[in-house]
């Protein structure tokens, strides 16, 4: 199996030489571990949350794109409808689809996922079968940038390739891997993650009916701005953040109660403005910056999508900066009230606006409290400030990401 740089075209340029290196080894781990070449090779992006912080939990708006990073599979088909894994710096996934009941073994686990997406895709009607896999994932585990979607939509899209003639639509494989990794992988995660990893681009999403969310490709050159999106790993405790994360969307939802609904979606800004004064008597302060956060993160994402279809890519970065200001100030993720002197997400925010000088913009990156941070910076200043950057928080710490404008492809 050989490749030439023509294969790779959706790589940036710049990594093409990595990424056939990288096509070569994985092809000659797939041998080693199988014992004969593989027949195909499919990639699957990671993702990037652009706008619409905590919103979709509440059935609110967002915008995702696709990345550059992502998670590769060198396969062959097989007849006896047992998928055989060797993830790279993983254990063996083994699923045979006679038998897609759930188990408590594989939560939090790749064989969870695996036959999570079978699952669903079985319950739709959709054919599944068996394959042998060697992958391998770019996307960085722990970043925000969804390792785990962008490997579930590979499952998927292997499946929709092999067994259904790639008939299944991006939002169905979206909604497939979704429930993997909610009902057997056992993460509550909503549904940004995976339908940004499975349409490619840049996309504006409106969750208000999540079984059917309303998606709106927004074709744009981010290449062409003069600015690259640079991502920088605090490096914080990542001790157990659930609660923290629980907190928001059950604050959230203590507001919408109030009024008699599940979610805040379902509750006019004016009605919870008009309340204010009895809400602050019977809900926490909190709480009710919170639901501010909410509706106004959801304007951001609006007036954002509208930016981008303008090709007004200084508005862009004005509503960046302003969503990233209500993450800070309002929906208050930049760091774990259980440890608030470890304040790396504070630091970074800091850092990062101190270096842009007013250019260009900063925020938290998807669920927040440490992580990692987002920031558009003009090329000419990269350089310097990935090297002041990881001064500060380490060596390797910044990510340079481009937008990848295909969702998942079968390469080979």
């Amino acid at each position: 199996m050989n490749f030439d740089k023509k294969d790779l075209s959706f790589y940036p340029e710049n990594v093409l030489d990595y990424q056939l290196e990288r096509y070569k080894k994985t092809a000659e781990k797939f041998k080693a571990a199988f014992g004969y070449e593989p027949e195909n090779v499919f990639s699957s992006p990671g993702r990037s949350e652009i706008c619409g912080n905590h919103t979709d939990h509440n059935l609110g708006k967002a915008v995702g794109a696709s990345i550059n990073l992502d998670a590769l599979a060198f396969t062959a088909k097989r007849d006896d409808g047992v998928i055989c894994i060797k993830a790279n710096g993983f254990g063996d996934i083994n699923v045979n689809i006679a038998d897609l009941e759930k188990r408590e073994s594989e939560k939090a686990n790749s064989s969870g996922l695996v036959r999570g997406v079978c699952k669903k895709f079985a319950d739709m009607g959709y054919k599944i079968g068996g394959f042998d896999a060697y992958t391998t994932n770019d996307v960085l585990k722990g970043s925000g940038l969804s390792s785990s979607a962008a490997f579930e939509i590979l499952i998927a899209f292997i499946l929709n390739s092999y067994y259904n003639d790639e008939k299944i639509d991006a939002k169905t494989m979206a909604i497939a891997s979704q429930y993997s990794e909610n009902e057997y992988f056992g993460k509550g995660s909503g549904l940004l993650d995976q339908l940004s990893c499975a349409y490619g681009g840049i996309i504006s999403i409106d969750f208000k009916d999540p079984t059917d969310p309303v998606v709106e490709p927004l074709p744009f050159d981010f290449a062409s701005t003069g600015y690259s999106m640079v991502i920088t790993d605090t490096r914080c405790d990542h001790a157990d953040l659930t609660g923290d994360y629980d907190a928001i969307k059950g604050e959230m939802q203590a507001v919408s109660r109030y009024f008699g609904k599940q979610y805040l979606r379902e509750v006019q800004y004016s009605e919870f403005y008009a309340a204010l004064p009895d809400l602050k008597n019977k809900l926490s302060e909190r709480a009710l910056i919170r639901a501010f956060h909410y509706f106004d993160e959801n304007k951001n994402v609006e007036k954002l999508a509208d930016a981008l279809k303008h090709n007004n890519f200084d508005e862009f970065l004005k509503i960046v900066n302003r969503s990233g200001a209500s993450s800070y100030r309002f929906l208050q993720n930049i760091y774990s009230d259980k440890n608030p002197t470890s304040q790396g997400m504070s630091l970074a925010l800091c850092l990062s606006e101190h270096l842009l000088c007013g250019k260009g913009a900063s925020r938290v990156h998807g669920g927040g409290f440490g992580g990692t941070m987002q920031a558009y910076v003009p090329n000419e200043m990269v350089d310097e400030y990935v090297k002041e950057m990881e001064s500060v928080f380490g060596s390797g710490c910044c990510y340079l990401l481009k937008i990848r404008n295909i969702g998942p492809v079968k390469v080979y």
